[in-house]
């Protein structure tokens, strides 16, 4: 039996002690369990940093080679890749990341003026430029090898806030708000030192602790500018969670500020779905399974369910790997279960919803 860094796990791991979920103690995987990357994928979403497991891991049956036809397929991931939007978009993407990090470093080191505006500036012009959200979505899902620094994440996290008020149908006034939100709700990691942030290994319990201070020092940062208390309170309060197992006052849900909620669901989202320092980016499917197996209970249910039932029709005509290897086009979205579409391989249609085990593992 070993001690392994989440970072550092791999499917086919056994674990050799139950797991549980914080200090409240909820089962979340049992002793002998085998990890799949579906599992990896909630370990994250949980916030786990540590499991023990067996040191020989049970091998994994070899994947069947992929449907090779598939392969020299132009997917619908490259034709956006090559298209002129998207490479002005990411031209765009990085011009605002760049101009987002110089002006709030003037701000918070050199104490320069607090204006609003100006630091909003630039995600509106990315949002004019790409008015329909699935359009947004579509430039964001081929960014996702981006580093995830703190300031590309938070440009991230407000596109995705944007949009999920506008999902809620919120006035223009609440969309603004949770766009404000978005972008600040990180603000206290750059008061935290870069080697703990991007340390690739694993993080000590002290280093963790340090991390989990990051919303109130981003709320004490930003409690004197002049901004709204809903944007305020959604930088102190967007790690916390309905059923009360956040941090870092452990509020449940009537306790937290409506835009708190939003952004935590655009938060985790985005931070599964993107590159970090220490792993690639997981599959947005994975992402949207864990939401549906565990999210009803973290999250607010009427944000979570418009913000899944919104989110998989922007992969639709997606070219998949599933785990099994086979390669395919995402083509029908199963209400019931979100997260299984039906997949087209070659003349086949395989209804993932009505399978065991299989799910999508990549968008090619």
């Amino acid at each position: 039996m070993k001690k392994f860094d989440v970072k550092e796990l791999m499917p086919g791991m056994v674990l050799a002690e139950d797991v549980f979920v914080s200090e409240n103690k909820i089962p979340l995987f049992e002793k002998g369990d085998i990890l799949s990357s579906k599992d990896i994928a909630r370990l994250t979403f949980y916030s786990v940093n540590e499991v023990s497991v067996e040191t020989q891991p049970v091998q994994s049956k070899p994947t069947p080679p992929p449907d090779l036809p598939n392969l020299h397929k132009e997917t619908r991931s490259k034709r956006i890749q090559a298209s002129k939007e998207f490479r002005e978009f990411k031209q765009d993407f990085e011009n605002c990341t760049e101009k987002y990090a110089h002006t709030l470093n003037d701000i918070l080191e050199k104490n320069k003026e607090f204006e609003l505006d100006e630091l909003m500036a630039p995600i509106y012009q990315l949002m004019s430029k790409n008015k329909n959200t699935n359009s947004v979505f579509d430039m964001l899902h081929n960014l996702r090898q981006y580093d995830d620094a703190t300031y590309a994440h938070c440009i991230n996290v407000a596109l995705i806030s944007n949009i999920l008020a506008q999902w809620l149908r919120y006035d223009k006034e609440e969309i603004e708000l949770a766009t404000q939100a978005g972008l600040f709700h990180d603000i206290g990691k750059l008061m935290i030192p870069d080697s703990i942030i991007k340390k690739k290994t694993k993080l000590t319990a002290d280093e963790y602790e340090e991390i989990k201070k990051h919303p109130q020092i981003g709320y004490d940062c930003i409690k004197d500018f002049p901004l709204s208390n809903h944007v305020k309170n959604a930088v102190l309060m967007h790690h916390e969670r309905c059923d009360g197992t956040g941090y870092p006052s452990k509020l449940t849900g009537p306790q937290m500020d409506k835009f708190a909620k939003l952004i935590s669901i655009a938060d985790v989202y985005d931070a599964m779905t993107s590159a970090r320092y220490y792993r690639g980016p997981l599959c947005p499917f994975i992402a949207i399974a864990t939401f549906e197996e565990d999210g009803f209970q973290k999250y607010d249910s009427e944000m979570i369910l418009a913000f899944l039932q919104n989110i998989v029709n922007t992969y639709i005509s997606d070219t998949v790997r599933l785990n099994t290897g086979e390669i395919g086009e995402i083509i029908f979205i199963n209400r019931n279960n979100l997260s299984k579409p039906t997949i087209k391989i070659g003349n086949q249609y395989i209804d993932l919803s009505k399978t065991h085990n299989v799910y999508i593992e990549e968008i090619l």
